[in-house]
């Protein structure tokens, strides 16, 4: 799971600090895709090819058994490390083997932190304290998986000034090009 926080609702006088044109750009994406007449919030994506209304929960236990049994492709993160502090850098290795699929994908590295807060100003959240968990801090494509192929490639990138590497996950997916259908993701977070 992966929160995007747009920033189309930053004109409301308080500005989200998680938001991100480059998210708002993605959501429009899928409400194109999925035929929508706007994106809104909360608006969840599942595997990249199924919208969650979260108000109904008998489509949500249907879409998510559903996913559960989707076969993935396997990918696997490794020597995953946070090295020096001004700027600190995330290092990971990151192979996906024995990927005979007839699909390619591009290949994706999301930086989340794991809980973040955010004390609301303005509109109808006015006042409020939100808690957010698996928050996009930075999210890029960093390599292309060709048809029936393996692919092994280093990550790496620059955290955040102040970032707590203990308050970060690396989450690598796949996806179809064109934000077409995920077919495999992993998660791992830095060591001590």
């Amino acid at each position: 799971m992966l929160s995007e926080h747009v920033d189309y609702w930053n004109h409301d006088g308080w500005k989200d600090p998680y938001s991100s044109a480059a998210l708002t750009e993605r959501q429009g994406i899928y409400a194109r895709e999925f035929g929508l007449s706007s994106p809104y919030t909360p608006q969840a994506i599942v595997d990249g090819k199924t919208e969650l209304r979260l108000n109904d929960p008998l489509q949500t236990t249907k879409v998510f058994q559903t996913s559960a049994e989707l076969s993935m492709i396997p990918l696997t993160i490794s020597r995953l490390i946070v090295d020096g502090s001004s700027p600190a850098l995330l290092r990971a290795h990151i192979e996906i083997v024995g990927h005979s699929g007839k699909l390619g994908a591009d290949v994706y590295g999301a930086i989340a932190l794991d809980h973040a807060e955010s004390q609301v100003q303005w509109g109808e959240n006015r006042g409020k304290r939100l808690t957010h968990v698996a928050v996009i801090e930075e999210m890029k494509k960093i390599g292309k998986l060709d048809k029936g192929r393996d692919l092994s490639l280093d990550f790496q990138t620059k955290l955040p000034s102040g970032a707590d590497p203990r308050n970060l996950r690396l989450i690598v997916f796949l996806q179809q090009p064109g934000q077409g259908k995920v077919l495999g993701a992993s998660m791992a977070k830095p060591g001590p």
